[in-house]
């Protein structure tokens, strides 16, 4: 894990945001790149001053986070850019190579009944890149147990595994696999990959109508620090591809949420 990508939403969740890539860069000598995306008016014959002062807001946005953090030696580089957030963010990460995105739920304010927001929800759904999402008001803490929920235990790759491998190794957690098995679920699908077994022999299986119900059922009693989903049209996130948010009474967690790169 080489690039980390924090995009800035609110004020106080980029701080926490950034921290948060920051103490995983301490551990792993990765570059963090903080990145506030802005839109400007359009005119002929150069910017307006209200151009000027958006850029000039954007800017000082940056210099209030990162005066808020501590950089334990890590490589931070803050950039403004002009464009959509959504669209920055796909094109800025394809640039830089980013191996991971640290995101927020919502990257704004919004009603309290909301857990990811529409760009959010947009990035997670059309971004093949992995997501780490941190809850508002997150302490950085050691992370001793992650959750790998899923409900097709064949990979189309072994390689999407890289940053739960990165993530687990870094903080010498212990990885325990919750097969969530649906009406759906063929003879196939439950087959478990070798490079899942990799990181525990024990699978925990459990039958329910939905990804999200088996989690919810499961979490309590394992009480990981970070649960870990793959990314897939019929899976964890089936709900994104109805709209572009997800709502509290579907599904919301207030531990980091690793979102792998989808299988279809």
């Amino acid at each position: 894990m080489k690039n980390i990508l924090v995009p800035v939403g609110t004020l106080s969740n980029a701080i926490i945001n950034l921290q948060y890539a920051i103490h995983l860069a301490s551990i792993n000598g990765a570059t963090v790149y903080l990145i506030n995306l802005y839109k400007e008016f359009s005119k002929v014959g150069g910017l307006t001053k209200v151009n000027q002062l958006i850029i000039a807001d954007s800017e000082d946005l940056l210099e209030q986070v990162t005066q808020e953090v501590d950089f334990k030696g890590v490589e931070v580089i803050a950039k403004s850019i002009k464009g959509d957030p959504y669209e920055g963010v796909a094109r800025i990460s394809e640039q830089l190579e980013i191996d991971l995105i640290i995101l927020s739920p919502q990257s704004i304010d919004i009603v309290d009944e909301v857990y990811l927001g529409s760009i959010t929800g947009k990035i997670v759904k059309q971004t093949n890149i992995p997501v780490l999402i941190i809850p508002k008001d997150y302490i950085f803490r050691k992370v001793e147990s992650i959750l790998l929920a899923f409900k097709r235990g064949t990979l189309d790759n072994p390689e999407m595994l890289e940053p739960l491998k990165v993530l687990a190794n870094n903080f010498s957690a212990n990885v325990n696999l919750l097969m969530v098995k649906t009406s759906d679920v063929t003879e196939e699908d439950m087959e478990i990959d070798p490079a899942l077994l990799a990181f525990n022999s024990n699978v925990q299986v459990t039958e329910n109508a939905t990804i999200f119900q088996g989690i919810l059922e499961h979490f309590q009693s394992q009480n990981p620090d970070m649960l870990c989903v793959f990314r897939r049209k019929r899976g964890f996130f089936e709900k994104l591809w109805e709209s572009n948010t997800v709502l509290k009474r579907d599904f919301h967690t207030s531990k980091p949420l690793l979102i792998l790169k989808g299988q279809d």
